[in-house]
């Protein structure tokens, strides 16, 4: 990623945050019984959010590499990443949908939920962080133990 980061970068993501929040929160996405009815088929309003959000992404995504050689706040290329799918992402995803079917929220609306009054929410903010915490100490610890085992051949 470019350091040469056009001055606004900061300032514009956390007003798309603002954004993004306040959205969820008037949407009513942002409460956690409203992602546990659709969870389990009884108000499908949260499908329309997300669909209607997959169309704009997708539409962005197909046309602005096309009007732009360049990402106009950071300088970078656009270009594909793509990642493996293998057994990491398999037990994350497992470790994100239980999480988000206990709490009923996604760590994004969390933090709305937060934002509308929802104090509640800190239970599940708490395991999301302690979760990360884990997952980083887990990571850099298999991470040491190869960079030994390379150094021992």
């Amino acid at each position: 990623m470019s350091r040469n980061r056009h001055p606004l970068f900061m300032p514009l993501i956390f007003v798309g945050g603002l954004i993004f929040g306040f959205g969820l929160g008037f949407s009513h996405m942002a409460r956690p019984e409203v992602v546990l009815n659709f969870l389990q088929f009884e108000d499908f309003g949260l499908l329309f959010v997300m669909g209607g959000a997959a169309v704009v992404t997708g539409i962005a995504f197909a046309l602005v590499p096309r009007l732009f050689d360049r990402a106009p706040l950071t300088g970078d290329t656009y270009g594909r990443r793509l990642k493996s799918f293998d057994r990491n992402v398999l037990i994350g995803g497992a470790i994100f949908g239980v999480g988000w079917g206990l709490s009923g929220i996604c760590p994004g609306a969390a933090y709305a939920s937060l934002g509308v009054g929802n104090v509640t929410i800190l239970w599940a903010l708490a395991g999301m962080f302690v979760g990360a915490y884990i997952q980083g100490y887990w990571r850099s610890q298999r991470a040491a133990s190869e960079t030994a085992a390379a150094g021992a051949d």
